[in-house]
């Protein structure tokens, strides 16, 4: 099609150029100068027979002749001009040759603008048919397909998920074999919905899925489909499903897909709303899955609470997966997972590397690995140790070093007595975490950091978190018991141990004065950050506000309490961060057994 455009717009260049010449001869002749008069060539004869040319001028096929009046005369010669020219000399009028260059230039005058308009015309031809394309495409869907010369993932590349991966290996026999469940009149699940917190690794099991079964991924974020303009979202996923059922059997994954699966009915223009439109397609296809259609449609979200109910009903998305956060063996296997890219010293203990990194998904034991392989790579050394996997754990729990930072020798003192005041009260306190890292170093936002080692636990007791209201409240109680007034350091204490209090008060019902009531509900903010949505009246709302205060008071009187008994503790763990800056676990719990009697070690 684009080549027979082409090829008609030539033809009306070529045409628009033959007319351009034509009017130019139709107008006199080429070459002819302003204000001749144009005569035929047997009245110029004629005039040089009766003696009454002065002057004649050759340039090209124009002749022009000078009267001896004064008058101007020009006519086009014969083709075979030499007769005439020795005619003119014998009747006494000798003529004169020029070049014809201004017939050529006013030739490329009545040229040039008429390729300039053509040229112009093309422009705006090419412009309306590459405008045509883009309106098609506009409707039309961009998934990434991965294909058999991509590096496949296979499960071999997942770890931490188990149970996860189990779910999915039912997909991965359907994908290899489709009529082995049809023969015993089973139904494959359709839609395979993947629920976990950001980064645990649900795209990389989607592509695993992928990898193992041997087929074409079709790869696509839930807010590609949505545009400004209405229509545009149902006409993507019309188009995407069309792609791949060209392509079956395959693999579609929608990542985030909360962006077009919200709740319907929350907003204004209900009816023609563009996320609507886009989710009612999303159903319709869904629904229109033949039992020969070999194609299944993964999705990944971390808010499965705000997904639409018509969503998750079952002959939609069937199968829902939960990926959770890694344990310490998940995460020992995605450290070793991980540590095949890289080369680790033969000491590199992987398996302390994941007790000391709870609550890392996998895609920051990931960074870990990587920022030790940056960190060693730096430092010129022929392999990743331990060393630089501690220092890289360190830069992404807590941030980077800030060693250009000045801090003032009292500011230093000041920080010692806060941090070492929470691994005091840590260590004292019997149900509370044990201490990993103490340090003075600032990282971060904070001028220093005592990081606890938090136990595998999938429910927490009442009495493990008053310790941890104790320990939050550890650094406050340390300044006031040293320099008897309270600092800003402790805000973020302060901050998080209130969250800690009022979610025992209000969800988990830790309160004798409250009772075992829901007092509200925990959601989060579009930042992340925790609140609660009241679902009481003022007056629960003050003796709610009442016992919190009265576990903050109480957690703040045991912290004093403990450092107030302990005072040679806290004041040499204080100066050995003051020498040291950091001191780890081991250091730590040495200075503790010098300073406690055998009955309180």
């Amino acid at each position: 099609m684009g080549r027979v455009r082409r090829r008609q717009l030539w033809i009306l260049l070529t045409f628009l150029i033959l007319v351009a010449l034509v009017a130019a001869t139709l107008q006199g002749g080429l070459g002819r100068p302003k204000g001749i008069r144009a005569v035929d060539m047997p009245e110029l004869v004629a005039d040089v027979e009766r003696h009454e040319v002065a002057a004649i001028t050759i340039q090209g096929p124009s002749i022009t002749a000078e009267l001896k009046d004064g008058t101007k005369i020009s006519t086009i010669g014969p083709e075979q001009p030499d007769y005439y020219i020795g005619w003119f000399t014998q009747n006494g009028v000798v003529p004169r040759y020029e070049r014809s260059q201004g017939a050529w230039l006013e030739v490329a005058g009545l040229v040039a603008p008429t390729v300039m308009l053509g040229l112009v015309m093309a422009l705006l031809f090419r412009q309306m048919q590459v405008g045509n394309n883009r309106a098609i495409n506009f409707g039309r869907s961009r998934p990434r397909l991965a294909m058999e010369r991509s590096r496949k993932v296979t499960f071999a590349d997942v770890a931490g998920c188990e149970e996860a991966k189990e779910e999915l290996k039912e997909i991965v026999l359907f994908l290899k074999d489709p009529h082995r469940f049809g023969r015993l009149g089973g139904r494959i699940p359709k839609g395979v919905l993947l629920m976990g917190s950001p980064g645990s690794g649900k795209t990389l099991l989607a592509r695993a899925v992928a990898g193992e079964a041997d087929v074409p991924f079709f790869s696509i974020s839930g807010s590609e489909f949505i545009e400004m303009f209405v229509g545009v979202g149902a006409s993507r996923v019309r188009d995407l499903f069309e792609q791949a059922r060209r392509r079956s059997p395959c693999i579609v994954f929608i990542d985030e897909i909360d962006a077009i699966g919200r709740h319907r009915g929350g907003h204004a223009a209900t009816g023609t709303d563009e996320r609507d439109q886009t989710l009612n397609q999303l159903l319709v296809e869904m629904d229109g899955f033949e039992p020969t259609d070999a194609l299944v449609l993964i999705a990944a979200t971390n808010r499965p609470d705000v997904l639409d109910p018509a969503l998750l009903r079952p002959g939609r998305f069937d199968r829902r997966v939960i990926v959770p956060a890694p344990d310490v063996r998940g995460r020992q296997e995605i450290l070793r997972v991980h540590g095949r890219k890289v080369a680790l010293a033969p000491e590199v203990d992987l398996e302390r590397l994941a007790r000391s990194t709870p609550g890392f998904s996998g895609a920051d034991l990931a960074n870990v690995v990587n920022e030790a392989a940056l960190l060693a790579a730096r430092a010129e050394k022929p392999t990743v140790t331990q060393a630089d996997l501690e220092t890289a754990k360190d830069k992404v729990a807590m941030g980077a070093e800030r060693r250009s930072l000045v801090v003032s020798p009292e500011e230093r003192r000041r920080t010692a007595f806060h941090e070492a005041g929470h691994a005091v009260v840590a260590r004292l306190v019997p149900d509370c975490d044990p201490v990993d890292k103490i340090t003075i170093v600032p990282r971060g936002f904070a001028l220093g950091l005592t990081q606890p080692l938090p136990r595998e636990r999938h429910a927490e007791s009442a009495a493990y978190r008053l310790g941890m209201l104790a320990l939050l409240m550890g650094g406050r109680a340390a300044e006031e018991e040293v320099y008897g007034e309270r600092w800003s350091g402790a805000e973020a204490d302060l901050r998080n141990a209130t969250r800690l209090a009022r979610h025992m008060v209000c969800v988990s019902g830790m309160s004798d004065a409250l009772g075992p009531v829901a007092w509200g509900t925990p959601l989060e903010d579009a930042t992340g950050r925790s609140r609660f949505e009241a679902e009481y009246s003022s007056a629960t709302a003050e003796r709610i506000d009442a016992e919190v205060r009265r576990l903050l008071d109480e957690a703040h009187a045991q912290a004093r309490e403990l450092l107030r008994e302990h005072r040679g503790l806290l004041d040499a763990v204080a100066t050995a961060l003051l020498d040291r800056e950091t001191l780890d676990s081991a250091a730590f719990e040495a200075i503790v057994r010098d300073h406690l009697a055998p009955s309180g070690a």
